[in-house]
C-alpha cells in the first residue's frame, strides 16, 4: 500500500490553527483516544478543549465517566473558593479503572477550569459532566440525597428504587444474574422514579446552583433506568449492552446540549471506538452504534466534528485484566498494514490529517486496520486483536498522529471492591 498522504505538523498548540478553522461553527466536537492510559492523548485534547473554549466559546466537556463523580468534579470548578487539590478531587474516581480520569493530566485541566471560570458569571462558568451508564448505585446514592425536596411522591418512589435493589449488596452484576430468569425486576420502580422526578417543581435558589442540582438529580435517574437495562443486557451477550450505552451517552449528551441553551457547544472526550462513527468500521455489521454516528444522524453532519487519535509505538497505562492492577505496558510497533503503520512508513513524524484532504486517495476508501487499545491490554497478543477494520476519512472528520507516545501519570487512587463487568469490545 503506497500512496502520498497530505498532512500538517502538530509540534505546539499554534500548529492547531488549521483544525479550530477547519472546526469553523460546529456545536458539537468529538474528541477521541486510541487508549486511556496515554499522555498524549490527554494533553493534545486538553490543548484543543482550551482553545475551542476561549476562542469559540464552548461551554463544556463530556467525558466518558460516571455521572456522579464527574458532576462532583462540576460543582468544584464552577463554585470558589475551592481549596482542595485536583489532585485529591479527582481520587473520587476510585472504582477499576480509576487511572482514565483519576491522573495529572486531567488535574491540570481541573485547575485550568477553575482559573478559566473565576473571573466569570454563573451561566458563563464550563461546566464537566460525565456521560457513562455505570453508576447504577451511586446514582441512586445521589438520588436520595435530593429527591425529599421535590415532593412526597418523589421521595417515595426513590425510596421504592432503592429498596428494590438492596437485596444485591450494591453489585449491579449481581443483579442482573438474579434477575435474569425470573419475572420480577426493578425496571417499574426506575421508571415510575424518573417520571416522579421529572413532575418536580424546579427548586428556588441563587446563582443557579439549585437549577444543576435539579438537573443532576433527574440525570442520576436517568443512569439508574438505562443501567437497569444495561446490566441485564450483558447477560444476553452480543452488541445490545454496548447500544443501550451508547444511547444513554447521546441523550445525555443531547440533555446537556438543551440544559445550557439553544446556543450551546460541547467538547466530548472519548475513546475512538464511541466518537469515530460506527458506521464505517465493523461494529456496523454486528449492529451496534455509537455516539459518533448518532450524533451526526441526531444533530447534522455540519454540526458535529470528530477528531481521532493514534500512534505508533510508545507506551500505556493499562491492566492485563479485567479489574487487575494498573501496569505501565509498552506499546508496539503497529502492524503491518495498519493505519498507523501506513502514517509512520508515508510521514516518519507527528501529524494533524483531515479527511477532507484524503478522502480523494483509493487506499484510504478501504477498510485498514486501526489499533484500539483499551483499559485491558496484552502487548503480546496484539498482533491477533486490537485492531478495528476502518475507512478513516469517513469515520472521523480530523486525525492526530503521533510517533512515540508516552503512559499517562495516574493519581495514588485506592480502589474500590466493585469492579464493573468486562463488556468492552477489543478491551477498550
Amino acid at each position: 500500500m503506497k500512496t502520498t498522504i497530505p498532512a500538517h505538523p502538530l509540534n505546539s498548540s499554534t500548529d492547531l490553527d488549521p483544525l479550530l478553522q477547519s472546526i469553523g461553527d460546529a456545536r458539537v466536537v468529538l474528541l477521541g483516544e486510541a487508549s486511556h492510559g496515554t499522555h498524549e492523548y490527554y494533553t493534545w485534547r486538553t490543548a484543543i478543549t482550551k482553545r475551542l473554549v476561549e476562542e469559540k466559546g464552548f461551554q463544556f466537556v463530556a467525558v466518558e465517566g460516571d455521572w456522579p463523580d464527574c458532576f462532583e468534579v462540576n460543582l468544584a470548578v464552577k463554585q470558589l473558593p475551592n481549596g482542595q487539590p485536583a489532585s485529591q478531587l479527582l481520587q473520587t474516581f476510585n472504582r477499576w479503572p480509576t487511572w482514565m480520569w483519576g491522573n495529572w493530566e486531567i488535574a491540570a485541566l481541573v485547575d485550568w477550569l477553575r482559573q478559566h471560570n473565576a473571573a466569570l458569571a454563573d451561566k458563563q462558568k464550563v461546566g464537566f459532566y460525565g456521560l457513562d451508564v455505570y453508576s447504577l448505585w451511586e446514582s441512586l446514592e445521589q438520588i436520595m440525597q435530593y429527591a425529599g425536596t421535590k415532593g412526597e411522591a418523589a421521595a417515595q418512589a426513590a425510596q421504592r428504587a432503592y429498596h428494590c435493589f438492596e437485596p444485591y449488596s450494591a453489585d449491579p452484576q449481581e443483579y442482573a444474574e438474579a434477575v435474569a430468569f425470573v419475572s420480577k425486576d426493578c425496571e417499574d420502580e426506575v421508571l415510575h422514579m424518573l417520571r416522579e422526578l421529572k413532575r418536580r417543581t424546579p427548586t428556588a435558589g441563587p446563582d443557579g446552583l439549585s437549577m444543576e442540582l435539579d438537573f443532576a438529580t433527574e440525570q442520576n435517574a436517568l443512569v439508574a433506568v438505562n443501567a437497569e437495562r444495561y446490566y441485564k443486557a450483558m447477560l444476553r451477550g452480543g452488541g445490545s449492552s454496548w447500544n443501550v450505552r451508547d444511547r444513554h451517552m447521546m441523550e445525555t449528551l443531547q440533555r446537556l446540549l438543551e440544559f445550557h441553551g439553544p446556543d450551546s457547544k460541547a467538547i466530548v472526550w472519548e475513546h475512538n471506538t464511541h466518537i469515530g462513527d460506527a458506521r464505517y468500521t465493523d461494529m456496523a455489521a454486528d449492529g451496534m452504534v455509537n455516539v459518533g454516528q448518532l450524533a451526526r444522524q441526531q444533530l447534522g453532519r455540519n454540526q458535529v466534528y470528530a477528531v481521532g487519535f493514534g500512534s505508533y509505538q510508545g507506551s500505556v497505562i493499562a491492566g492485563k485484566a479485567w479489574g487487575a492492577p494498573l501496569e505501565k505496558m509498552p506499546v508496539p510497533e503497529a502492524r503491518r498494514n495498519s493505519w498507523e503503520a501506513l502514517l509512520h512508513t508515508e510521514l516518519g513524524r507527528n501529524a494533524l490529517l483531515f479527511s477532507s484532504e484524503i478522502r480523494h486517495l483509493p487506499a484510504l476508501q478501504e477498510h485498514i486496520g486501526h489499533r484500539a487499545i483499551g483499559v485491558v491490554y496484552r502487548p503480546e497478543r496484539e498482533r491477533y486483536g486490537n485492531y478495528v477494520p476502518t475507512v478513516v476519512p469517513e469515520r472521523y472528520d480530523a486525525f492526530l498522529h503521533f510517533e512515540t507516545t508516552q503512559a499517562l501519570h495516574p493519581l495514588p487512587t485506592t480502589t474500590d471492591q466493585h469492579v464493573p463487568p468486562d463488556l468492552y469490545p477489543w478491551g477498550e
